[in-house]
């Protein structure tokens, strides 16, 4: 099997599976605690996560605080939520391109929902940015997009939604531990299993002096802004994982342009989705006229590879990104997306062209 979907999650990396294992352990052992008691074991929990949340930490800019959350998804709407009182229904901007935690939040909000649109590579509109609507409370553009793997400006993003009075979150979760943290930006949100971390662990990155309010009540265990007990084990793996990430950013960098460079030069004929300079190379989306990706991913099926986002994955819509860049339904309905990262090889690569060149000869 040939695992090349990495924007959908990523292995995990052994480094943070040992230092989960110890926070798994059962009655015999003392690492079951829980961080928010005062006891022994507890306190032993508690440290255990606050070294995390200093390795996490480590991804972003300083001058923040770092929250623990249940995924990606759960900060995003922590940061669209709770930066605003409830019932606030001034306007927010996002790109045409956002994740779907982002679009679909921002329109339940209630308010006005302005859409920021792209170029034919996936390039924010800087223009759109300098005309936002009056009273735009909040601008939200990813650093890397999930899907076609374009790199955002979100540095001249941020800047521009400051100049208009407005908050700037970015969705960093294809970006973190990859690029430079987006230092502008007031809300940075990303997940653990998108670097080699475990899953069921996310995290909010606020920056100093911005008040926010809890969206999940109760005991207010995660600094009075996210109730619920910690997981220890997923707080361990989740700063394994930025730490190595971190470490092994620039020699990942290189693997993964290598192995893209590899892959577009063994399937000639097709067309990338996305800009070709402005991106992060671990993700190749590309399209063949005419191709019949169902019948590819039926005939492929020791390639892992994806349709599209796996989280609209079965929608039967085609992908809102791909529109957004001028891809008419057909051109968006035969392209596929390969993702791969620091545990792919060249042989990998060679391997899986070959079946997917041979599999879409046998379309035409």
């Amino acid at each position: 099997m040939i695992y090349l979907d990495y924007q959908a999650t990523t292995p995990l990396a052994p480094e943070a599976r040992d230092a989960m294992l110890p926070w798994l352990d059962g009655p015999d052992g003392t690492g079951f605690g829980n961080p928010h008691s005062a006891h022994r074991l507890g306190r032993q929990a508690a440290a255990a996560v606050d070294l995390a949340r200093e390795q996490v930490a480590a991804l972003f800019p300083p001058g923040g605080t770092v929250i623990f959350t249940g995924s990606a998804t759960e900060a995003i709407n922590l940061a669209m939520r709770g930066s605003a009182p409830v019932g606030d229904t001034r306007p927010v901007a996002v790109s045409a391109i956002e994740h779907a935690a982002v679009l679909d939040t921002a329109r339940a909000l209630g308010g006005p929902v302005d859409v920021l649109p792209v170029d034919g590579e996936g390039i924010l509109d800087m223009t759109s940015l300098a005309q936002l609507r009056s009273g735009t409370r909040l601008v939200a553009v990813m650093q890397v997009n999930n899907e076609i793997g374009t790199i955002q400006p979100v540095g001249l993003a941020a800047d521009a939604a400051h100049d208009a009075g407005a908050l700037f979150l970015c969705d960093a979760v294809q970006g973190a531990g990859k690029l430079d943290a987006p230092a502008a930006a007031d809300m940075i949100a990303v997940s653990a299993h998108k670097l080699h971390g475990p899953k069921g662990i996310g995290a909010l990155w606020v920056r100093d002096g911005l008040a926010i309010e809890p969206i999940i009540t109760g005991g207010g265990q995660e600094q009075g802004l996210r109730s619920g007990t910690l997981s220890p084990a997923l707080c361990a793996g989740f700063g394994a994982a930025a730490s190595l990430s971190i470490k092994e950013r620039i020699s990942a960098g290189q693997h993964v342009e290598t192995l893209w460079k590899r892959l577009v030069d063994l399937l000639p004929g097709w067309t990338v989705n996305g800009s070709t300079a402005h991106r992060w190379f671990g993700n190749c989306n590309i399209r063949r006229e005419g191709l019949d990706v169902a019948r590819l991913m039926s005939d492929v099926r020791d390639v892992c590879f994806s349709a599209g986002s796996a989280c609209a994955s079965g929608s039967g819509r085609p992908s809102h990104v791909l529109k957004a860049i001028g891809l008419d339904v057909a051109s968006a309905k035969s392209s596929v997306r390969f993702g791969f990262g620091r545990y792919t090889d060249i042989a990998a690569i060679d391997h899986a062209a070959a079946l997917i060149r041979e599999a879409a000869a046998r379309q035409d």
